[in-house]
C-alpha cells in the first residue's frame, strides 16, 4: 500500500542501529510487522528487548486487573 511506500525510508534496520551506540536496545510496543516497520534482524537481533518488554507488561496488565476487581 501506500502507506508502507512513504514511511519505507523510516525503518529501523541493521543499517540504522549501526549509528546508535553499541549498548542501545530496541524496545517496540508490539504488535509489529516484521519487514515494515521493523526488519527481522533487528526485531529478531540481539538489541531488541520487545520479548521482555511485553512480559513486564503483561505482569503490570495483571496487577492492573486484580486492583480493578479486588472487593
Amino acid at each position: 500500500p501506500r502507506r508502507i511506500k512513504i514511511l519505507k525510508p523510516y525503518q529501523i534496520d541493521e543499517e540504522l542501529l549501526k549509528h546508535a551506540k553499541k549498548n542501545a536496545l530496541f524496545m517496540h510496543c508490539l504488535p509489529a510487522k516484521r519487514g515494515d516497520e521493523v526488519t527481522k534482524e533487528v526485531i529478531d537481533g540481539k538489541q531488541s528487548i520487545i520479548l521482555a518488554q511485553a512480559k513486564n507488561r503483561l505482569f503490570t496488565e495483571k496487577a492492573i486487573l486484580l486492583k480493578l476487581l479486588k472487593k
